[in-house]
């Protein structure tokens, strides 16, 4: 019995040192941090190096606009749901958020030289005027930017002066476009030929995304700035 005491003064003194040692391999060494705790608790998945994120430009763009070009982004209403969004060199010019998107064709003008946005409006062409639109589209200046963006029906109001003034921006879909169709488009008063800046998709009930409505629209790219000659 009287042994006992030294038999745990042995065996105290071996758990600290057997502790000490442990410590010293896990921070390891003096000086050396706290490498290997960090090994303890790092899997294998987070101890390869990330992948760095692909940078995105203005308006969310893969790669940089040329200069004197202008970046852009624009997506049409899906169903009669989530509204259109329209982003031209970072700023939005029309979104939901924004408060000054709706039911139709959502326009907006833009200076073709200093890429400034001149107004921006929703047309709706169910139950609306489409005199109001003609009003809006009717007295462009030459150069001005128009950008188009659909959301749930972009054309029952359409009459033919309406149709043959968005030919005339550009548009090769206009004269055909119909209820409930997704469309983008930009174009310009003054073009000599068609907008390249274009996607149209079909209302069809053996297509459609949505029920009664087809996909939504995104386009992107760059648009040339217009001289002040020009």
């Amino acid at each position: 019995m009287r042994l006992a005491g030294p038999f745990r003064i042995v065996a105290l003194v071996i758990t600290v040192g057997l502790t000490w040692i442990l410590v010293t391999i896990l921070l390891g060494g003096p000086g050396g941090g706290f490498p290997r705790i960090q090994q303890l608790f790092t899997s294998p998945e987070s101890s390869v190096t990330a992948e760095p994120r692909a940078r995105k430009y203005k308006c969310g763009l893969p790669q940089p606009c040329p200069e004197e070009h202008l970046a852009f982004r624009m997506v049409s209403g899906a169903a009669n749901v989530i509204g259109p969004k329209i982003c031209l060199e970072d700023k939005m010019l029309m979104s939901s958020v924004k408060d000054n998107v709706g039911r139709g064709l959502n326009i907006a003008l833009v200076n073709g030289v200093s890429g400034e946005l001149i107004e921006a409006r929703a047309f709706d062409m169910w139950a609306g005027d489409v005199n109001d639109l003609l009003k809006f589209i009717r007295p462009l200046h030459e150069g001005t930017l128009v950008f188009v963006a659909s959301y749930d029906d972009p054309a029952t109001k359409m009459n033919e002066e309406t149709r043959k003034l968005f030919s005339e921006l550009g548009s090769r879909n206009a004269k055909e476009l119909a209820f409930r169709d997704s469309w983008v488009f930009v174009g310009a008063k003054g073009v000599l030929n068609k907008s390249p800046f274009e996607q149209h998709v079909k209302n069809s009930k053996h297509t459609n995304k949505y029920e009664g409505w087809p996909e939504a629209l995104e386009m992107e790219g760059c648009i040339p700035r217009r001289s002040i000659a020009g």
